[in-house]
């Protein structure tokens, strides 16, 4: 089975015959900017996840242009970055670009007769390394994501769980998912950082979510816009940021991503 896009195969480790790690960021030389702290089967941390979500300037061959430009970024920076697309453009950037791609969402359902639907089998084959569920935007029921997750794991693919508060990251934890992001839906697409305006909460997901499963990496998300947003999150103990507002209707998507990055530092 084809490794998905950004990934390498690497030699064997312990009991598993092979495992899927990313490729060093950046054909240019440039060195990663996270620790080397490997998350077993995808992204490297510190990472910033954008999500692409479907604002009109991200359609189509304006989608297409921008993530090559975000690749770029990754290139000159050494940064770990991940583009979530949508899912009627995914497998075209995936081919685009050598940095992972995730899907937006994913459907608890089998492979065939599902019309509309998207089981975790068709992003595989479109080259994505993972999906987000469960964001505010596209809530799902708990009972699908018990189900979805651990497919989506089975076959290869990291899972980046949204919460809206705590209660919901805490439960979330329970599933096992790579990544929850925290994300107080009052929050998105706003002016203001979670991280500025209920810091509190991060640091309590923080907590709450590895007492619940160590095994989860927290990530951040809501109204992050500069670098200090992205610095104050792994201030608090996340590995990460998701974010999508910030870069995508900014005026100069790069140049926003590139001062993003330089809170990762």
């Amino acid at each position: 089975m084809p490794l998905p896009a950004g990934f390498e195969r690497a030699e064997s480790i312990g009991t598993f015959a092979f495992i899927a790690v990313p490729r060093a960021v950046g054909d240019r030389g440039a060195k990663p900017i996270s620790d080397g702290r490997a998350i077993p089967g995808a992204m490297r941390v510190p990472v910033i996840v954008l999500n692409f979500k479907t604002y009109p300037e991200i359609l189509g061959k304006k989608g297409w242009e921008l993530a090559k430009r975000f690749a770029a970024v990754a290139d000159d920076t050494g940064a770990s970055i991940v583009l979530a697309p949508p899912t009627s453009d995914l497998a075209h950037i995936a081919k685009l670009v050598h940095i992972p791609v995730v899907g937006q969402h994913v459907d608890a359902v089998e492979p065939g007769q599902t019309t509309g639907w998207t089981p975790p089998e068709a992003l595989l084959e479109a080259g994505a390394a993972g999906t987000l569920i469960n964001h505010s935007e596209r809530k799902v029921a708990w009972e699908e994501m018990a189900t979805s997750i651990p497919r989506c794991q089975k076959i290869g693919l990291e899972v980046i769980a949204c919460a809206d508060d705590l209660a919901e990251a805490e439960t979330l934890a329970k599933l096992s998912p790579e990544y929850i992001a925290i994300e107080p839906p009052e929050l998105i697409g706003g002016d203001v950082s979670v991280t500025t305006a209920k810091p509190e909460v991060i640091t309590k997901a923080v907590d709450r979510i590895r007492a619940a499963n160590p095994n989860v990496n927290v990530l951040c998300g809501a109204g992050v816009k500069a670098r200090k947003d992205v610095a104050k999150a792994l201030e608090l103990g996340t590995v990460g940021v998701l974010l999508s507002s910030g870069v995508m209707k900014a005026k100069d998507p790069e140049k926003a991503l590139r001062d993003l990055v330089r809170g990762l530092r």
